[in-house]
């Protein structure tokens, strides 16, 4: 077991790890208050979050190379130092290219601090306590993102939008001096440096940074019509070819992609992947329908989504000891089937869906997708050496985020699509010949008259207001059900996973 000292400095970690995930979606509910503050058109104002997305992205497979060269303590609280300053930064930006400038310093600097907590849990606890302590990453890093954006709708509402960064400043100084002076696993080795592969950084920036940009504007640039997404995807695929040579022809690449030899952590980083779907899948998907559907503000919508984080914090505990005494992949089997089950418990909404008819769905997903996330980590990085464990943790991180990213830019696209498929549905039964939609037609001309110069217009308008409200439920539907199976579907990987040999967190001694 870790001393006092170093428990302390983990749960100094998990701070500055809360920090990093949380200001992903923290910005989410306050673009609006943002934009005017920095003058920022439409268009540009979406790069506040596009920025700190790619930068992360590209940083969290490079944490464990880092912690190599510089030890996990000097990385953590460089890491975590540069976040508190960039968050300065972005508060006190007076135009829309810093704040982009500086959001993309804070989440490259700050992306490391996800992986890095990852595999200090491996290296300091043993096996008997990990299902806690897994437990308690993964309420952490399921309910950050959660309440993100109602937490973001709260401070900007109760103060102004630079309090969105501010706010990071203690909590960061608090992590940056526990770690520091609290936690100490490992020697840097600054001889490491003249071995580092840049050619191999350069590309492995070129496939990320690209692929998570075409990810995040492709729904909306209608994906390969435009050339500038189809110009990207060729130089992410190109480099994607040129990282895979390099980091098997280098003595020292700068990922290390032979962990994926070990078959537990292959599976489990797939399983990360398909945590990663639903953990930012339903925290966007919940918010788009009841916002855009329902017109609840940020504070409402904050109070409905509530129940899946007071779910999960209220399970972790439980699930956790009990993971410690149970074969987790029963467990993870158990929380696919969860989700999976709580996303299809959704997919009969109406247009008057709300709290009560998001509840028992929330509680059954929340508790199955905590159950996920920190099982899928046991198993991905239970069988692994010290050695591979801060290189591991990344690509792990790397394989969630980019589930989340593959989640976002599928459903934007899919839900049009299927938007377009109910509409094409349903607009043929608004025929002036049924009785039904005359009648309406009748009550709603005689509702206008008198208001418009031509109520008949507007009648028709607001009949196909109603029409194309019912398309986007449906869509909706579609999307939990697509959900559901995607959860239901990853059940059989469970065949090819071995049971975690247990380990007795030898950095700890």
């Amino acid at each position: 077991m870790p001393s006092i000292r170093q428990r302390i400095g983990f749960v100094a970690g998990l701070l500055g790890m809360f920090m990093a995930i949380l200001d992903i979606q923290i910005v989410a509910s306050s673009l609006n208050e943002i934009q005017a503050g920095v003058s920022a058109t439409p268009d540009e104002i979406s790069w506040v979050q596009t920025a700190y997305l790619i930068a992360e992205v590209i940083m969290i497979p490079l944490s464990g190379l880092l912690t190599r060269w510089l030890s996990t303590r000097y990385t953590f609280v460089i890491s975590c130092l540069s976040f508190t300053a960039a968050s300065i930064g972005c508060a006190l930006a007076q135009t829309i290219e810093q704040l982009i400038v500086l959001r993309a310093i804070q989440g490259f600097v700050g992306g490391a601090m996800i992986p890095i907590v990852y595999a200090m849990s491996f290296s300091l606890f043993p096996t008997r306590v990990m299902g806690i302590v897994q437990a308690l990453i993964g309420m952490i890093a399921t309910t950050a993102p959660s309440i993100g954006p109602t937490l973001g709708g709260y401070i900007t509402q109760a103060t102004s939008w630079h309090w969105l960064f501010l706010m990071n400043v203690i909590p960061g100084l608090i992590a940056a001096a526990g770690v520091w002076f609290y936690l100490d696993m490992d020697n840097p080795d600054f001889s490491l440096f003249k071995k580092i592969d840049f050619l191999g950084l350069f590309f492995l920036i070129g496939f990320l940074g690209p692929l998570e940009y075409i990810l995040e504007e492709g729904p909306g640039d209608d994906w390969f019509a435009s050339h500038h997404i189809a110009g990207l995807t060729l130089i992410s695929i190109t480099s994607a070819v040129l990282f895979f040579w390099r980091a098997f022809s280098v003595d020292m690449p700068i990922v290390d992609l032979r962990v994926f030899r070990n078959r537990n952590f292959a599976v489990g980083s797939i399983l990360g992947f398909v945590v990663g779907v639903a953990l930012f899948g339903l925290v966007y998907l919940m918010p788009l329908f009841l916002g855009g559907v329902r017109h609840l503000n940020s504070l409402q919508i904050g109070q409905i989504m509530f129940v899946t984080g007071l779910s999960m914090f209220i399970t972790a505990p439980i699930a956790g000891r009990l993971s410690d005494k149970v074969d987790i992949r029963y467990m993870l089997t158990f929380g696919l089937l969860m989700v999976g089950t709580g996303s299809l418990m959704n997919a009969n909404l109406t247009a008057d869906s709300g709290f009560y008819q998001f509840l028992w769905p929330q509680i059954v997903r929340g508790i199955g997708l905590l159950i996920c996330i920190f099982t899928a980590a046991r198993i991905a990085m239970g069988t692994l050496t010290d050695a591979q464990l801060g290189n591991a943790a990344g690509l792990f991180n790397l394989m969630r985020n980019l589930g989340g990213a593959v989640a976002l830019a599928a459903m934007d696209t899919v839900r049009d699509i299927r938007f377009d498929y109910h509409w094409n549905q349903l607009i043929p039964a608004v025929n002036e010949t049924r009785d039904a939609v005359s009648s309406q037609l009748f009550q709603l001309q005689h509702q206008f008259e008198g208001m418009v110069s031509d109520p008949y217009v507007l009648a028709v308008k607001q009949l196909a207001s109603r029409v194309a409200t019912e398309a986007n439920v449906l869509s909706f539907n579609d999307m939990f059900i697509a959900l559901g199976v995607i959860y239901l579907c990853a059940v059989p990987l469970m065949l090819f996973l071995r049971k975690p040999e247990a380990h007795d967190g030898g950095a700890a001694h």
